[in-house]
């Protein structure tokens, strides 16, 4: 009799003991299911990059948030004003607004900060500003990515069209 009850003794606990396996099996399924459709997500994420967005100047895209400076060379009060309202239209992020050193620029001057001249021409090209009017200043000291200089141009620019 002593026998019979250690034999169904055991019964109970390798039932539970292959219970706790199937759901560690089961466990273990389900975690490296998770660990390959999110490395799969990331490669995909990573390896598909919208190459459209790639701007043909220097083969870097713009930036998603450009933050600009919009300084006025123009002499003529609000002109500033005027463009930076147009450009927040646009979703630029305009950081700084002022007076350029000089009153009397012709030309409106779009300034590359940060070394990608996609953001400088990006910007250009919203507001209608010639490629030759882009040029580069590179400056750690500047928080910004693009400063824009209003000349006497300023009417023939898209904010004012």
């Amino acid at each position: 009799m002593e026998k019979f009850s250690k034999k169904n003794s055991n019964k109970p606990s390798k039932l539970k003991s292959s219970t706790v396996n199937i759901f560690l099996n089961v466990s273990i399924f389900v975690l490296t299911a998770v660990i390959v459709y999110m490395s799969y997500s990331i490669y995909i994420k990573l390896s598909h990059r919208s190459s459209s967005a790639k701007d043909q100047y220097n083969g870097q895209a713009p930036s998603d948030i450009i933050q600009v400076e919009v300084l006025n060379g123009s002499g003529i009060s609000g002109v500033a004003d005027k463009f930076t309202e147009y450009l927040r239209g646009k979703g630029v992020d305009i950081v700084k607004i002022g007076n350029y050193i000089s009153n009397d620029l012709s030309e409106s001057l779009v300034i590359d900060r940060t070394g990608n001249m996609s953001n400088a021409y990006k910007v250009a090209r919203a507001l209608g500003i010639k490629n030759e009017n882009v040029i580069q200043q590179l400056n750690k000291d500047y928080f910004l990515d693009v400063t824009i200089v209003i000349g006497r141009d300023y009417f023939n620019l898209t904010p004012y069209k």
